[in-house]
């Protein structure tokens, strides 16, 4: 696997990855790696005959108060886990290759980025959308494998990408993964390591909580009142706050239109200082 941190040297070794006219898969990632990453690998692997990875720690989806300082960064782990699964090349860049001096551009995605955790963190999708615009012209791959813990967040990129003509080439595909859990059902997500132990066990009460909501709904308890049980649940095991706890349509991340409409169960909640996010179908 090469590892690569400068933009003239990437586009070097797509090009001769491209050789004989062999398909290339990106998996964006900040780092951090765990089973749900190494999922998208497999399924990336899957699709293309070449799978690159990118790390990259995004200062611009990080807002005030956040743990951009704080994130964890594990480089040399991270690049043997690729390696063993087979990734072609880690592109790896610096800092002032993604935002060079004077950088002054910015993507700002509407709609789909206005609630859930867009509301809560101001400028955060916008941050998302730029660095994964810029990832796709830097790689320019023929498909891209995203996780669907972040539910809306990979609405924001399908937004992205279609408004402006990235889904047709370069990048003809943009596949979401199922989210991959724990044991005990906990999405894995990076930001698990945060826990402590007692935080980890009530953790659990999240999914839990969640598929107890669903059930409810399906019995045809208001969704209102269905809602507000599930916060209860969760402050009342372990949690400290709930930023939001919404049914929202999978595509607009807005109120459904229609009692049948596809739509999701969105939460968001915080034990400690550490933000959990899950998503379920309704």
């Amino acid at each position: 696997m090469q590892t690569i941190t400068r933009l003239d040297m990437l586009r070097s070794a797509v090009a001769g990855l491209r050789g004989g006219g062999a398909s290339v898969a990106l998996v964006p990632t900040m780092g951090a790696l765990h089973e749900g990453h190494l999922t998208l690998i497999r399924a990336a692997r899957g699709q293309a005959d070449h799978v690159i990875a990118s790390i990259f720690v995004n200062p611009r989806q990080f807002g005030e108060g956040e743990d951009l300082d704080a994130y964890p960064r594990q480089m040399e782990r991270d690049a043997q886990l690729l390696a063993a699964e087979g990734v072609a090349l880690l592109w790896a860049p610096l800092p002032d290759e993604v935002y060079p001096e004077g950088y002054a551009t910015n993507i700002s995605v509407s709609g789909v980025s206005a609630g859930l955790c867009g509301a809560d963190r101001p400028g955060h999708f916008d941050g998302v959308a730029t660095v994964v615009c810029k990832l796709f012209n830097q790689v320019l791959p023929d498909m891209a494998f995203f996780g669907e813990k972040d539910w809306q967040q990979l609405a924001v990129i399908r937004r992205m990408a279609r408004d402006l003509d990235l889904t047709r080439p370069p990048v003809e595909a943009i596949h979401g993964i199922a989210i991959v859990r724990e044991p005990d059902g906990l999405a894995m997500s990076s930001r698990n390591a945060y826990l402590t132990p007692e935080q980890r066990k009530h953790a659990a009460v999240l999914p839990r909580a969640m598929r107890k909501a669903i059930a409810t709904l399906g019995a045809g308890v208001p969704q209102g009142e269905v809602l507000e049980t599930l916060r209860a649940d969760l402050l009342a095991n372990g949690f400290d706050s709930v930023d939001y706890a919404e049914v929202s349509d999978a595509d607009t991340i807005e109120p459904p239109a229609r009692p049948d409409a596809n739509a999701r169960l969105f939460v968001a909640a915080k034990i400690g200082g550490t933000r959990l996010i899950d998503n379920m179908a309704v």
